[in-house]
């Protein structure tokens, strides 16, 4: 009798004739099936198609989960490439093993978690929305630049907003011809103490002339000193004119800029809503009548929002100019007046009650032992 060659149990599965499994060795082949697998690869990830010879039905067995503590020590391993697959091949029956994913069960939807948003799609919503307002806005400012769109006024609000601008051209132009002044009294003043070097200088040498030369030397030079003190108050009173204009009144001029924007967008969206209320109203228009309605309550509060700013600011800023140009305005004309006076002791006295301090010649820039 020839000697059977020794087999493995895996390999031995009993099939029917129609391609189905026995119940009986059902337990000992999902057992041995499950210590042919690689380690890591769950059992439920596992799907067996049995196909019969002589009938077109087939026969799938779906693996268990496959717990870690089950498998036996003493069980032997066989890959999907040993004489088991081949068996099975052989068999009509088809062992496929995914080679990765999450296990998947067998019956009943998959719940997905809550998926991520994608920063692209958000930059696209957003640049959607910007691109659209923009339209918008831009239609607006055309139909009322052509006289063809309606745009909402504030008189009274108008009408400040038109004598701040004008204000602020005419402040422009005070402040270019005191800068003007202030340089052309700074060129004056360095002529005199030059004079009066010279004329100094000339008293030394010059004998016969000596009284002469010295009085013009001292006179030259006290209308260099009382210069400075002059240049000082001008030079004062061009830097707090020039914080009114380049900062306090730019910045109301800002907000009156986000102002007149939101007011665009008001009209632009108001104009769009009243379009729409004039059309049919049915089942396609309703719901974006209803979207337009409320974009237009958003800016209309915006709207309301920035011109209650405006009129706040408008309200600080008269408040705060006339206190800064009454001082400054005082300290310009005194200090003009003790100068050409000759009042030198009235034009200290100035410098003092606005509390001004000369800089000394060469004040600004510092000494060797500070730089280091």
């Amino acid at each position: 009798m020839a000697q059977e060659s020794p087999k493995n149990s895996a390999a031995e599965i009993p099939v029917t004739s129609n391609g189905q499994l026995e119940d009986s060795h059902e337990h000992s082949f999902n057992r041995d099936l499950k210590c042919s697998l690689p380690v890591g690869l769950g059992l439920s990830e596992t799907k067996l198609t049995c196909h019969g010879f002589d009938s077109t039905k087939e026969g799938v067995v779906e693996a268990g989960p496959f717990p870690s503590s089950s498998a036996s020590p003493k069980s032997s391993v066989i890959s999907p490439s040993s004489a088991a697959a081949s068996r099975l091949a052989g068999q009509g029956c088809d062992l496929i093993i995914p080679t990765g994913g999450r296990a998947q069960q067998k019956s009943g939807p998959v719940v997905l978690a809550d998926e991520v948003k994608n920063p692209a799609m958000e930059k696209l919503e957003l640049v959607r929305k910007w691109s659209l307002n923009t339209y918008k806005c831009t239609r607006q400012i055309i139909s009322e630049k052509l006289g063809r769109g309606s745009r909402t006024v504030d008189l009274e609000l108008e009408a400040q907003i038109d004598i701040l601008r004008d204000n602020k051209k005419k402040y422009e132009n005070i402040l270019r011809l005191a800068q003007t002044l202030s340089t052309q009294l700074f060129q004056m003043v360095h002529t005199q103490r030059q004079l009066g070097d010279a004329f100094a200088d000339l008293s030394l040498k010059s004998l016969e002339l000596h009284e002469e030369f010295g009085y013009n030397a001292d006179t030259q030079k006290l209308l260099a000193k009382n210069g400075e003190t002059l240049l000082g108050a001008i030079n004062f009173f061009i830097a707090s004119v020039n914080t009114l204009v380049n900062k306090t009144i730019e910045d109301t001029l800002l907000t009156v800029k986000q102002y007149e924007s939101a007011r665009i967008e008001y009209d632009a969206y108001r104009t769009d809503l009243e379009e729409l209320n004039l059309g049919p109203r049915d089942a396609n228009t309703l719901p974006k009548i209803e979207q337009s309605q409320q974009l237009f309550q958003v800016h209309k509060e915006k709207y309301d929002k920035m011109r209650n700013d405006v009129s706040i600011k408008l309200k600080f800023l008269e408040e705060n100019k006339v206190k800064v140009l009454h001082n400054q305005l005082v300290l310009f004309h005194n200090a003009i007046a003790a100068y050409f006076a000759g009042n030198q002791k009235q034009l200290e006295q100035t410098l003092k009650q606005f509390h001004i301090k000369l800089k000394t010649p060469g004040a600004d820039a510092p000494s060797w032992l500070e730089e280091q």
